[in-house]
């Protein structure tokens, strides 16, 4: 049993790490963490300094946790999914940023599918909340 958490270096990234962590302890359940930074678009996790950061944050957290790092060229949403499946997820923890007026006619790509095919809940939190 698990709490699955779609992570990438962002404030609303960092409000899902918050908020899963939390959950997680709640649950007494596994923190698996989907660091789905996009390598086409920004520099490698390593080179980035992520994963020092991350690996601090959860160590802190004391909560037991897995670090999942797809490499290669991965689908965001699709990673998350099958750590949903692999590890018998109980809540994914996903963060959303703020939207236009005409953005909120549309979700995220990776957070829609996420919400519509999670075979658990879906906690979507924005920057600033957990």
């Amino acid at each position: 049993m698990s709490v699955v958490v779609g992570y990438v270096p962002t404030p609303e990234g960092e409000a899902a790490l918050r908020a899963g962590v939390r959950a997680a302890g709640d649950l007494s359940a596994e923190l698996v963490v989907v660091n789905v930074e996009s390598t086409r678009k920004q520099r490698p996790a390593e080179e980035s300094g992520t994963l020092p950061a991350l690996n601090r944050i959860l160590e802190e957290s004391r909560v037991s946790h897995l670090l999942v790092h797809p490499v290669g060229d991965f689908d965001a949403s699709e990673e998350i999914l099958k750590a949903v499946e692999e590890h018998s997820a109980r809540l994914v923890v996903l963060g959303l940023r703020h939207r236009t007026p005409v953005g909120k006619l549309f979700l995220g790509s990776t957070a829609q599918r996420v919400l519509l095919e999670a075979a658990c809940p879906v906690l979507a939190v924005k920057a600033g909340q957990a």
